[in-house]
């Protein structure tokens, strides 16, 4: 398999892939997110995925409220987002610090007895065909919303930004870097991944951030450190 290598639909992923599941982690379409491995079960799943050559990686967050207490192997949400390793570094203290890039959601069909310390899980990504257009739906998004949202969100917590960067990136891209490093919590992290567009996707985010900021202005909290 080539090192670089494109997407175009379902049928050019495995139906069968490794699974990390991580609360609070959103990967989409074509968004980067970068990992810091060190527990053996997931140093060993980047070992074989690299291995075997396909380098991806399924990002999907554990349902905690679906789960035995304490449990070791929580039950999983029904959607996740594959990602292909695209950079990998050794840290030389066992550690392998890596991006993945997304490349499409997923259900999960079923989660696979394994004999790998890792969790597999057969997949589906038929159900979001849409992931392999890159910009699919950006003239929906209502970016003058979103960005307004953003002016307010970056001024309640005393935090800056690139603006002239922020005006410059395409709606997709901006959409899903806003939601990816957005600070809420599985369940609205899980409701953007799930979001059947961009145009839905934006429209949660900025629902989600105003209802965050009225909040913190009738409770009196301080800003976000």
């Amino acid at each position: 398999m080539p090192i670089n290598i494109e997407y175009r639909g379902p049928a050019d992923l495995p139906e069968i892939i490794p699974v990390f599941p991580l609360p609070g982690a959103l990967l989409l379409p074509r968004g980067q997110m970068p990992l810091n491995i060190f527990e053996p079960r997931y140093l060993s799943m980047v070992d074989d995925s690299l291995r075997d050559g396909h380098r991806l990686i399924g990002m999907i967050q554990p349902d905690i409220a679906h789960s035995p207490k304490n449990s070791d192997r929580p039950a999983l949400f029904r959607v996740g987002c594959v990602g292909r390793i695209t950079q990998l570094a050794e840290s030389g203290d066992g550690r392998y610090l890596l991006e993945l890039t997304g490349v499409s959601r997923f259900k999960v069909v079923k989660e696979l007895e394994v004999l790998t310390a890792y969790r597999q899980c057969k997949v589906d990504f038929f159900t979001f065909v849409d992931d392999f257009t890159a910009r699919m739906g950006e003239d929906e998004v209502d970016r003058e919303a979103l960005l307004t949202v953003l002016a307010d969100f970056l001024k309640a917590n005393n935090l800056k930004v690139d603006w002239e960067g922020v005006e410059s990136a395409p709606n997709e891209a901006l959409v899903n870097a806003l939601a990816m490093m957005s600070p809420y919590g599985p369940a609205e992290k899980q409701a953007m991944l799930e979001a059947p567009d961009l145009k839905t996707r934006a429209e949660i985010l900025i629902a989600v951030t105003e209802m965050d900021l009225a909040k913190k202005r009738t409770s009196g909290d301080p800003p976000l450190q």
